[in-house]
C-alpha cells in the first residue's frame, strides 16, 4: 500500500516531465515497482478520456445529451470503447515486448514496458478536445499520435534493442491496436450496430 501511495503521489511529476518532454522519466519509471499500478492508471484515464472526447463530440454536433441515441453513444464509444480499447493497448505491448525478446533476442521486460508505455499513453487525453467539432479530427490525430511517438521512447528506455528493432516491435503492435480498433468502429457500424470504439476510431451511429 505504502509502495502505491508513493507511486501515486509521483504522478503529476512524471506527467508534468513529459510535456517538457523530459524523457529521462521513463528511466526512473522502467524498474520503479511502485509505479506499476500508476502507470496503468494514466493509461485507464487517457483510454476513457478518448471515448468521453467522442462521446461529447456526438453530443454537441449532431444531438442533445436527451436525445434516443445518446445513451447508446455512452456505451459504445465511452464504455465500451474504452474497455476495449485498454485491452488492445495491453496487446499493443505484449505484441512489442514478444517480438523485441523472442524474434530479436532484446532483453524486453513486460513489466518495465507496461509502467513506461502506461505513461507513454498520456497524450491520448487530448482527445477529450474533439468536443471542439471544428478541430475534431485534428486533436485526435495529435494525441494519437504523439502516443505512438511516446510509446517508442518508452520502448527504448526499457530494453536494450537497437533503435530500429524498437521501431519495429513498436509499430506491429500500434497496427493491430489501430486495425482492431478501427474495424470496431466501422465493421460495426456496416452492420447497423453503430461504432464500438472511442475517439478518433469511432463512427456515428446510425440515426
Amino acid at each position: 500500500m505504502g509502495l502505491q501511495s508513493t507511486g501515486f503521489q509521483n504522478i503529476g511529476n512524471w506527467l508534468a516531465r513529459l510535456v517538457r518532454l523530459d524523457l529521462t522519466v521513463f528511466d526512473d519509471v522502467k524498474d520503479d515497482a511502485a509505479a506499476t499500478a500508476p502507470a496503468l492508471a494514466v493509461m485507464l484515464v487517457a483510454s476513457f478520456a478518448a471515448g468521453l472526447g467522442s462521446l461529447l463530440w456526438w453530443i454537441t454536433r449532431d444531438f442533445g445529451p436527451g436525445d434516443s441515441k445518446t445513451g447508446e453513444a455512452f456505451l459504445k464509444t465511452f464504455l465500451l470503447g474504452g474497455i476495449f480499447q485498454a485491452a488492445l493497448w495491453l496487446a499493443w505491448v505484449y505484441i512489442a515486448a514478444m517480438l523485441l525478446s523472442r524474434v530479436f533476442g532484446a532483453a524486453a521486460d513486460l513489466n518495465r514496458m507496461l509502467r513506461t508505455m502506461g505513461l507513454a499513453f498520456a497524450p491520448m487525453v487530448i482527445t477529450i478536445l474533439m468536443v471542439i467539432d471544428i478541430l475534431a479530427v485534428p486533436f485526435a490525430v495529435i494525441g494519437l499520435g504523439a502516443t505512438l511517438l511516446l510509446s517508442n521512447a518508452a520502448i527504448q528506455a526499457s530494453s536494450d534493442a537497437e533503435p530500429r528493432q524498437v521501431i519495429m516491435a513498436n509499430l506491429a503492435g500500434f497496427l493491430v491496436f489501430a486495425i482492431v480498433l478501427g474495424l470496431l468502429g466501422t465493421v460495426a457500424q456496416i452492420y447497423d450496430i453503430g461504432g464500438i470504439a472511442p475517439g478518433i476510431f469511432f463512427t456515428p451511429l446510425n440515426t
